[in-house]
């Protein structure tokens, strides 16, 4: 009995494992003329969950500022467009006991964009995020076990600008492009 709970836990893991992946950008999505213009990160006094390893405000602001460039640079757009966005809250993994507690990673962002000609606000409010490092194989027991607190936070980094790029194209509108519901209106037709 033990060792068939014992396989079923190496074949699930396993399959995991296979299915894990590191941090791939996958092809630009539409967003008309975007350009990233400044992308400001202020990580000046996020919250910490109380189990959370400690971070540097710091480096967080590096993190996050090189994940936005990363993945947000690759725009070619004929028009300048900001980003601001400020860390709220994180929580990085410390070591745990596998499968008893496997505290998991998250990061809490608040994301505004600017259009840079006209040198205001496309969205009045921010828009606030939460992103979760995710389960791969080498976290299916707890990231704190397998990741340091600066791999975590790259892979946390990394997943909110991946987060912020899929609102921006939830809003196409704003780059020059057919609002969403009139896209989605003709592709109905």
């Amino acid at each position: 009995m033990i060792i068939a709970r014992l396989s079923a836990v190496c074949l699930a893991v396993g399959l995991l494992a296979g299915c894990a992946s590191k941090n791939e950008v996958e092809a630009p999505v539409a967003l008309g003329n975007f350009k990233l213009g400044h992308n400001i990160v202020v990580a000046d006094n996020p919250q910490k969950v109380p189990i959370s390893r400690n971070a540097d405000p710091k480096d967080w602001d590096d993190s996050l500022t090189a994940a936005l460039a990363a993945r947000l640079g690759r725009y070619d757009g004929d028009k300048f467009f900001n980003l601001g966005v400020s860390v709220d809250a994180y929580a990085l993994a410390p070591p745990g006991i596998p499968l008893v507690i496997s505290p998991k990673s998250a990061l809490v962002v608040t994301a505004t964009i600017w259009d840079d000609a006209a040198g205001k606000k496309i969205n009045e409010k921010g828009v606030q995020f939460t992103v979760f490092e995710g389960i791969d194989g080498e976290t299916m027991l707890g990231s704190g076990l397998t990741r340091t607190g600066a791999e975590q936070m790259e892979r946390l980094s990394f997943n909110a600008a991946k987060r912020i790029e899929r609102w921006l194209s939830e809003n196409p509108e704003w780059f020059g492009l057919p609002p969403k519901a009139a896209v989605q209106a003709r592709a109905a037709e």
